[in-house]
C-alpha cells in the first residue's frame, strides 16, 4: 500500500475553494481530517477527496456545509435595498417574502434574509426559533434587527378609501403567500380591523413594497397594505395601522465575511440615518440588536 499523500493548508483551500483561515477553523473544529507534524497541519488527500465526492469516512467528522451564495433573500425593504447598493457589498437581492426567505436560510441558500412575521408577542423571534428547533439548518444563524417601520394602508389621495372600513367593496393589492404582508392582512381581518371578507384582491400578488405602491398609484387597486415610506414616495394617502420590526436573519459565519461586513459598515454610518429620514416612516435606533442566536 502506498503512503498517503498529504496536502498543505494552502492546497486544501484551493481544493475546497475556501480561504486558508476557514480551513484552519474547520480543522480546529474537527470538521476536516488533519495531522499535525513539526508544528504544521497536513491533510490526507484521499480523505479530503472522499469528502468532496460525498463519501462517508469511518470515524471522520462530517464535512462542513458549503458557504451560502452572496444573496440577501426574504422580504423586501426599501432602506435595505439602498444600503446594499450604497455599501458596494456585491450582494444580490431576491424579493420572495419572509416565509420563503426563512426556508431558504434553513437550507443554506443565502447569507441573509429580511423578515417581518407577526407573532403574538412581537415579530420573527419565535417563528425563527421554532423553525430551527424543528429542522436546524446546515449553518448557525443569528436574527438581527434592521429597522422599525410604520405600516398601514396605502390609498390614492383622491380615491374612495379614507378609513379601514371603507375597504368593503373595493380592491386591495394581493401579497404573495407566506409573506409578512399577507400574514398581517389576514390578522387584521381576523381582528375585525378591516373587512377582509368584503374586498377583492388583485390577480397578481405584489412581490415588493414598491410594487404594491405602484399598483395603487396607477389605479390598479384601491388600496395596499404597506409602508408609510412608499406612500410618501408615490404621493399616496396613508392610513396608519401601527409599527413592525423588520429583521435580518443572517448566516453567522457569513456575518464576518467581506460582503456582509460592507453592508453592516454602511448600516452603522450616518448615511443610513439620513436615508431613513428621507424615506420617512423608519426608526433605526434599535438597528443591530440581536433578537435570537442559534444554539
Amino acid at each position: 500500500m502506498s503512503d498517503p499523500v498529504f496536502l498543505t493548508t494552502r492546497e486544501v483551500a484551493e481544493l475546497l475553494r475556501l480561504k486558508e483561515r476557514k480551513v484552519y477553523a474547520l480543522a480546529a473544529s474537527g470538521a476536516l481530517p488533519c495531522r499535525k507534524l513539526s508544528g504544521k497541519l497536513l491533510f490526507p488527500r484521499d480523505e479530503l477527496e472522499a469528502i468532496v465526492n460525498g463519501a462517508s469516512l469511518p470515524g471522520a467528522a462530517p464535512a462542513a456545509a458549503p458557504p451560502p451564495p452572496d444573496v440577501v433573500a426574504g422580504s423586501h425593504d426599501p432602506l435595505l435595498d439602498w444600503a446594499v447598493r450604497e455599501s458596494g457589498s456585491g450582494l444580490a437581492l431576491i424579493a420572495e417574502g419572509s416565509g420563503a426567505g426563512l426556508a431558504r436560510m434553513l437550507r443554506g441558500g443565502a447569507v441573509a434574509a429580511g423578515m417581518h412575521l407577526l407573532e403574538q408577542d412581537g415579530f420573527n423571534t419565535a417563528t425563527v426559533s421554532d423553525a430551527w428547533a424543528e429542522r436546524p439548518g446546515p449553518r448557525p444563524l443569528v436574527l438581527v434587527e434592521w429597522a422599525r417601520r410604520r405600516i398601514g394602508l396605502l390609498v390614492r389621495a383622491d380615491g374612495p378609501v379614507r378609513t379601514p372600513d371603507d375597504l368593503a367593496g373595493h380592491s386591495v393589492v394581493a401579497r404573495q403567500e407566506g409573506s409578512g404582508g399577507a400574514s398581517r392582512l389576514e390578522a387584521l381581518g381576523r381582528e375585525g380591523v378591516i373587512p377582509l371578507g368584503r374586498v377583492s384582491f388583485t390577480a397578481r400578488p405584489a412581490l415588493t413594497e414598491a410594487e404594491a405602491a405602484q399598483v395603487v398609484a396607477r389605479g390598479g387597486a384601491d388600496a395596499a397594505y404597506g409602508l408609510e415610506a412608499m406612500a410618501l414616495q408615490y404621493g399616496l394617502g396613508f392610513i396608519a395601522l401601527g409599527e413592525e420590526r423588520f429583521d435580518l436573519l443572517v448566516d453567522r459565519a457569513a456575518y464576518f465575511e467581506p460582503p456582509m461586513q460592507a453592508l453592516l459598515a454602511c448600516a452603522r454610518g450616518p448615511a443610513l440615518a439620513e436615508e431613513a429620514a428621507a424615506l420617512g416612516g423608519y426608526d433605526i435606533t434599535g438597528a443591530g440588536t440581536v433578537h435570537w442566536n442559534a444554539p
